[in-house]
C-alpha cells in the first residue's frame, strides 16, 4: 500500500466510524422520550450510562481491544473526572428538555454540540479550525437557532425552554468532547467504561438522595440499560476511535448526522409532522455537514521529538520505528518520534496537534 492510499484510508475510516457513532446516538432522543413516563430524568441518565459501562466492559473482555490499546494512566485522571461530571449534567438537562419539546426538534438541536465543541477546541486547546469549518459551524448554529424559536406564538418570538435546555446540554457535551479528546490516545473501551460507571453511579446516587421515585418497571430498566449500551456505549466507543484521527471539531461535524436518524425515528414513533422552520433547518444542517466533510487541510509542518503510548501501526508516515520481532497490524507500546518536517493532508489527530499561525 503506497502513502497516498494510506492517507485516503486514514481519512475515510475515521469518517465512517464517526458517522456510525452518529447513527447509534440518533436513537437516543426518540427512544428516551418513549421511556420517560416510566423513569425520572436522573434515573434514566443513571441507567443509560450504567448500560454503556457494563456493555463495553463485556465487549472489552471478549475482544482483542485490551491487548492492542494503551490503558488509562494516572496522567489522564483530571480529564476523566471532568468527563464524568459533565456527562452527568448534560443528559440531565437533555431529559428535562425532552419533557418540554418534541423529540424531532431535540434531535436536530444536537447539532449545536458541534458548535460548542469546535469553539472550545479552538479557544481552549488551539485546535486548527479553517475558514470552511467556521462557515460550516456558522450554518449549523443558524439552523440550531431557527429550531429553538417557538413559532406557536409568532407575536412573542421567544425561545422555548425545552430547546434552551437541549442547547445547554450540548454545551456540556462540547466541553466533555474536548476532555475526551485529551485522552483519546488511550483505550476507547476503557474510557467508555470509566464514563459509564462513573457517570452512572454518580447519577444513581443523586437520584436516590434527592428523593426520585425508583422505577417500578423492571422491563423499563432493562430497556434503558440496552439503549445506553447502544446509543451511549457503542456510540461513544466509535466516536473516540474517530476523534483520535480527526480531532474534536471535525469528529463533531460528522456527528451532526446523528439528529437525522433521531428525526426519522421520532416521526415514525410520535407521528410528528415537520414544520416549515424544521424543513429549512434540515437543509442548513446538511449543507453545514457537507462543508465540514469536504474540508482539506494541508501545509508544511514540523513534528517535535515526542514520546508517548497509544495504539498505532507501521504503514503511515509517523511510525517507522523497528520491532524485533516485527509487529504487524495494530499494537500499543511506548515509542519515540524523531523530529521531522514534511507536508501532506492531515487533520488534528494525535500526530498533528501543532500550532498554526
Amino acid at each position: 500500500m503506497n502513502v497516498k492510499d494510506v492517507i485516503v484510508q486514514c481519512r475515510l475510516t475515521p469518517v465512517a466510524l464517526a458517522l456510525l457513532a452518529a447513527l447509534l446516538f440518533g436513537l437516543n432522543a426518540p427512544l428516551s422520550k418513549l421511556l420517560l413516563p416510566d423513569l425520572t430524568p436522573m434515573f434514566m441518565v443513571a441507567f443509560l450510562y450504567l448500560g454503556a459501562g457494563a456493555g463495553m466492559f463485556v465487549v472489552s473482555c471478549v475482544t482483542r481491544e485490551r491487548r492492542t490499546e494503551a490503558p488509562l494512566s494516572r496522567n489522564e485522571l483530571p480529564w476523566s473526572v471532568a468527563m464524568v461530571v459533565l456527562d452527568v449534567i448534560a443528559p440531565f438537562l437533555l431529559m428535562w428538555g425532552l419533557k418540554m419539546t418534541s423529540a424531532a426538534n431535540a434531535s436536530l438541536l444536537f447539532n449545536f454540540e458541534m458548535v460548542t465543541t469546535s469553539v472550545i477546541a479552538l479557544v481552549c486547546f488551539n485546535e486548527a479550525v479553517g475558514r470552511r469549518m467556521w462557515f460550516s459551524i456558522g450554518i449549523i448554529t443558524l439552523a440550531s437557532v431557527l429550531l429553538s424559536i417557538d413559532f406557536t406564538d409568532i407575536s412573542a418570538w421567544r425561545f422555548s425552554r425545552g430547546s434552551l435546555l437541549v442547547i445547554a446540554a450540548c454545551g456540556c457535551w462540547g466541553m466533555e468532547n474536548n476532555c475526551t479528546r485529551n485522552i483519546s490516545a488511550k483505550s476507547p473501551a476503557a474510557i467508555v467504561v470509566v464514563k459509564g460507571f462513573g457517570s452512572g453511579l454518580t447519577a444513581l446516587a443523586i437520584a436516590s438522595l434527592t428523593g426520585n421515585p425508583f422505577p417500578s418497571s423492571c422491563i423499563a430498566i432493562v430497556e434503558t440499560l440496552l439503549l445506553g449500551f447502544v446509543a451511549y456505549g457503542l456510540s461513544i466507543f466509535l466516536y473516540i476511535k474517530a476523534q483520535r484521527f480527526l480531532g474534536a471539531a471535525r469528529t463533531s461535524a460528522y456527528y451532526a448526522a446523528a439528529p437525522f436518524m433521531g428525526v426519522l425515528l421520532s416521526m415514525l414513533i410520535w407521528r410528528e409532522l415537520p414544520s416549515w422552520n424544521f424543513a429549512i433547518a434540515v437543509f442548513f444542517m446538511l449543507w453545514g455537514t457537507w462543508l465540514a466533510f469536504i474540508e482539506n487541510h494541508v501545509h508544511c509542518h514540523s513534528h517535535e521529538a515526542l514520546k508517548h503510548d497509544h495504539a498505532h501501526r507501521h504503514d503511515d508516515q509517523h511510525h517507522n520505528h523497528v520491532h524485533t520481532p516485527s509487529a504487524p497490524g495494530w499494537h500499543s507500546h511506548e515509542h519515540t518520534h524523531a523530529k521531522c518536517v514534511h507536508e501532506h493532508p492531515h487533520t488534528p489527530d494525535l500526530q498533528h496537534r501543532h500550532q498554526h499561525g
